[in-house]
């Protein structure tokens, strides 16, 4: 793997630790605040709120700035939110901390894409983004455990301090490898705004929402789904939940090589795949052998859809790669968001828990649909340049005759 790829992985797996290891140290957190366990989850509500302000706002506001200062800038305001986190003395100045350490993953997401992107040779960009995206597979399956037990046993304080310890190596790291460029864009803020005039950009970020939004409400409630209708024992979860993780690592990469392959393709037919994959889940559901291979197949398709879906970003939005693919980010929180929801509205309509599966089946069939009609959009946008070209021809014809 490339120097400045890891450098910037790096900082992903610190960032994807940050946010994820809040839910192993919760009850921790709680006690130590004197809070209930339903308030100290609004800390997770704050960060992701954080990503959804930031992800358009800081990436509009910070357009101009040079690479290598916005890189840095934005890894300093997350180490600030960080040691702010291990420090608050109040719940109110913990919610605001992870906050404004949220405030800055979705553009700085965005940045090392597009960074390492522009230094990718031509045809393997989704197999970079498959790199990036390998930090985020390792803060869920290895940041977040060692973060909580970090906390478990030396408090919850120094797991956000060892999480900024983590974002101070990667930050040197980017410093000495990252190499410095000029800014990202170098048009006013209206032209890169009008980027979402493109319907082609707006299908592909409602591709990310839509497509993602039945697998993270299937996530959302994986334990109890597991526990309740597949009939495992609590002490089993964090082994399914490494299942899960093995499954995202592989799939991750999986993703990439068939992006770089086939980009529009690659992603029906993952998509297709998953959307079957959860209505098998939902037949044998109770089948906890069954379970736990599905388990492992869920995390591949899961994550075998972001790099694609991340280039799909890329390509339709050259004009303004940067502050769509930060959109684009911000698309998938409140799509997690939704299916948190929506997960909750399916349980308590009366249907229970295990119509998780086709509800989320049928969810992932609308993201099917969705990038079906964009590769018709594609193969129309050629067919429509034939016959211009043909003519073209013809009249250069002429003209030499």
């Amino acid at each position: 793997m490339p120097l400045p790829v890891l450098s910037l992985m790096l900082v992903v797996f610190s960032l994807t630790t940050g946010e994820f290891v809040i839910a192993g140290i919760l009850p921790d957190v709680a006690a130590d605040l004197s809070v209930s366990i339903p308030a100290a989850g609004l800390l997770v509500t704050a960060y992701a709120l954080g990503m959804i302000v930031g992800g358009p706002v800081v990436t509009v506001v910070t357009a101009r700035l040079a690479r290598g200062t916005l890189l840095t800038g934005l890894i300093a305001v997350s180490l600030v939110g960080n040691v702010a986190s291990a420090v608050a003395p109040t719940y109110a100045l913990l919610l605001g901390a992870r906050f404004v350490a949220g405030l800055v993953v979705a553009t700085f997401f965005a940045v090392a894409i597009t960074t390492a992107v522009s230094m990718a040779p031509e045809g393997r960009q989704a197999s970079t983004v498959a790199k990036l995206v390998l930090g985020m597979n390792l803060g869920i399956i290895l940041g977040t455990p060692i973060g909580t037990l970090i906390g478990q046993n030396l408090g919850w304080r120094t797991t956000f301090v060892a999480v900024a310890a983590v974002a101070t190596a990667g930050l040197l790291a980017v410093l000495r490898f990252v190499p410095a460029g000029p800014a990202l864009a170098t048009g006013s803020v209206v032209g890169e705004l009008r980027v979402f005039a493109n319907s082609d950009v707006r299908l592909a970020i409602a591709l990310t929402a839509v497509g993602n939004v039945g697998i993270v409400m299937v996530f959302s409630y994986i334990t109890p789904l597991l526990t309740d209708v597949a009939g495992f024992a609590a002490g089993a979860i964090p082994v399914l939940l490494l299942v899960y993780g093995t499954g995202a690592v592989l799939g991750n990469f999986l993703g990439g090589w068939l992006s770089d392959k086939a980009l529009m393709p690659s992603l029906i037919g993952i998509l297709g795949v998953l959307a079957g994959t959860l209505v098998v889940f939902w037949m044998v559901s109770g089948i906890r052998p069954a379970a736990a291979v599905l388990t492992f197949a869920l995390g591949v398709l899961a994550f075998a859809l972001i790099p694609g879906m991340q280039a799909r970003v890329l390509t339709t939005a050259s004009a303004a790669p940067t502050l769509a693919v930060a959109v684009n980010a911000s698309g998938f929180q409140l799509a997690a968001a939704f299916a948190g929801w929506l997960g909750g509205q399916v349980i308590s309509s009366g249907l229970g828990l295990r119509s998780i599966y086709p509800a989320a089946a049928a969810l992932t069939v609308a993201g099917l649909a969705i990038s079906l009609y964009s590769l018709r959009r594609d193969h129309q946008s050629v067919l429509a340049l034939l016959p211009r070209r043909r003519t073209n021809r013809c009249r250069t014809y002429a003209h030499d005759r």
